[in-house]
């Protein structure tokens, strides 16, 4: 099978997909992040779900923005780099939870319940080195990308209009979790997964009709003899 900008496109769009539904997914009962968690087996699964929605999210938003390149404007540009920037950040984080953060579970439980504190919207007892500020970036990429490129999306007009709008009002909303201590904070997630699950299938069917109306255009040129 040949590689094509369509086919790409629409790979992208379903790896969005993907990553929306693990996001969502990875929330439900979702146990309290402590020091006993981190040594099991489904501390192990649920890391490895959180590195792979990154890395799908990735893929699916640089498809989003490179299959509408001139329509996203710099605002498009700019609301990529930094919600980029946020997903990137936060695969490290998670890559070191996921690798890191068991294996010095038993020698050092001090860091790693500060670790997990800072993840948690929580105060740190120890320092935890670039993990604090590397969590931090994570956040304001996070939010502050999410804003901008669900407007860009929006005034792109090509993807689905409710899901691009639907990524820039729940990704801000999670700066609302520390002054709403009784609401799980996990709720806060599920909008943003619903909203890349739309927009990655948008992206899907667009591209799919792109290479449609390319191959009838390409149908009815006449081939000389």
């Amino acid at each position: 099978m040949s590689l094509t900008t369509t086919s790409l496109t629409r790979a992208a769009g379903l790896c969005a997909v993907a990553g929306g539904l693990l996001f969502a997914a990875v929330q439900i009962n979702h146990p309290p992040v402590d020091l006993a968690l981190v040594s099991t087996t489904e501390w192990t699964i649920r890391q490895s779900m959180k590195v792979a929605m990154a890395v799908l999210t990735l893929t699916g938003i640089s498809g989003m923005y490179l299959s509408q390149v001139r329509r996203n404007g710099v605002l498009g540009l700019i609301g990529y780099l930094v919600i980029s920037l946020g997903f990137l950040t936060m695969l490290t984080v998670e890559v070191a939870g996921l690798v890191i953060l068991p294996a010095i579970a038993g020698s050092s439980p001090g860091y790693v319940s500060s670790v997990l504190a800072v993840a948690t919207n929580g105060t740190a007892t120890q320092d935890i080195g670039l993990l604090a500020p590397l969590n931090l970036l994570a956040g304001i990429g996070y939010m502050a990308g999410g804003l901008l490129f669900g407007i860009a999306l929006f005034r792109a007009k090509v993807l689905f209009r409710a899901g691009a709008i639907l990524l820039a009002v729940a990704t801000p909303l999670s700066a609302l979790i520390p002054l709403l201590p009784m609401v799980n904070q996990r709720l806060f997630a599920v909008p943003t997964g619903v909203a890349m699950v739309m927009l990655g299938w948008s992206l899907w069917r667009t591209s799919r009709g792109r290479a449609a109306v390319a191959e009838t255009t390409e149908s009815r040129v006449p081939v000389a003899v």
